[in-house]
């Protein structure tokens, strides 16, 4: 068969350790079943900065348009932190989500049981946590309009981002939320500011409206300061959670001590033809360039990758099984790492997952 486009973007610091990894893992599952892989690189964020002069060059954003999927590593770092955000490499993967509809952003965070004690946690608060947090991704205070920084007739500065959604943008992320929760445990927790903003209480009206459609889901809503308290308090509570763009990038990134690193947070972004898969942890350039990173959530994204763009769904559960299987024999990174583990880089947990995915079939 032909094979499967894979548009490759590490980007900078630890994506370009950590992505290496996890194609990888997808060149030996083609290998393992005879389906064929076609990786094309691109660049994007700082490193396109440095070569092109923009976060996202033409031929970055042409690749990506006209790939099966995005595997995508981490941008971003101090040596451009002093220009303004439309020129930052951030941005790079901003107009990627923009421009390509990437609407809603799945993030799962599972407390396994090898890593009960990676959590800052009690074992009693964590043990269990399987949630899955869908973000909408291209609306709210990242793309709202007016934005910018305006100066008065004195010289005074005044700095503006504008929350906004509409309806529809609404309706499409809450009904991926109501789908994801039907395929889980059937709860799903609308997280907003209903108390305060007016773009929350939009959003809680939709929400239930929508949740007519899904009578066998139970929705329930929560604060976002509740919320981000329970996550860390009682964080067995919650199944999916589904909210807007800006809650969601924090209370993701919080789950991260639910799952003991924010080594071990993948992520799917979906709503347009071409999914992009990325780890969430970001470039971590103080530990970039010294081959100790954590490549698991990476690998985690590629898994993510056939499953939800390639629909090769056996292949996905070998591969998370295979990650398992290398934690269960005491190997970690030194994110994970507790006393009577085994320490490995980055290669050698990559070698270590390769093997283990080759034993799956």
């Amino acid at each position: 068969m032909a094979g499967w486009k894979i548009a490759v973007l590490p980007g900078d610091g630890v994506g370009q350790e950590v992505t290496p990894e996890a194609v990888r893992v997808l060149t030996t599952v083609g290998k393992a079943t005879g389906v064929g892989f076609e990786f094309e690189q691109g660049i994007v964020g700082g490193a396109a900065i440095d070569a092109h002069g923009t976060p996202l060059p033409p031929a970055t954003f042409d690749l990506c348009r006209k790939a099966n999927a995005i595997l995508f590593g981490a941008v971003g770092g101090p040596k451009w932190d002093h220009l303004i955000p439309d020129q930052r490499p951030e941005r790079g993967l901003l107009i990627l989500r923009k421009e390509l509809d990437l609407f809603a952003n799945l993030r799962p965070a599972t407390c396994f049981p090898m890593l009960v004690d990676a959590s800052p946690l009690k074992r009693s608060v964590v043990e269990g946590t399987d949630l899955m947090v869908v973000r909408e991704l291209t609306g709210g205070l990242y793309f709202g309009e007016p934005r910018g920084v305006e100066e008065d007739a004195d010289g005074h500065r005044r700095a503006i981002n504008t929350m906004a959604y509409t309806e529809r943008e609404i309706e499409r992320v809450a009904r991926v939320g109501f789908d994801v929760a039907r395929k889980r445990k059937k709860r799903l927790t609308s997280v907003d500011k209903a108390n305060v903003l007016v773009v929350s209480q939009l959003w809680r009206e939709v929400l239930v409206r929508v949740s007519k459609e899904f009578p066998d889901v139970t929705l329930d809503h929560v604060l976002v300061d509740n919320c981000a308290m329970a996550l860390v308090g009682r964080p067995t509570q919650f199944d999916t959670i589904v909210t807007e763009n800006m809650f969601g990038d924090i209370l993701s990134d919080e789950a991260a001590i639910l799952a003991g690193s924010m080594g071990m947070l993948p992520s799917a972004s979906l709503g347009g033809a071409v999914g992009l898969y990325e780890p969430v942890h970001g470039s971590a350039p103080d530990i970039a360039g010294q081959g100790i990173a954590n490549p698991i959530a990476a690998i985690f994204s590629a898994a993510m990758l056939l499953r939800y763009s390639l629909n090769m769904v056996q292949d996905a559960d070998r591969v998370d099984a295979a990650v398992l299987r290398v934690l269960e024999q005491g190997y970690r990174t030194g994110d994970i790492a507790s006393p009577g583990t085994k320490r490995a880089g980055t290669k050698e947990m990559g070698d270590l997952i390769v093997r283990a995915v080759e034993e799956q079939y």
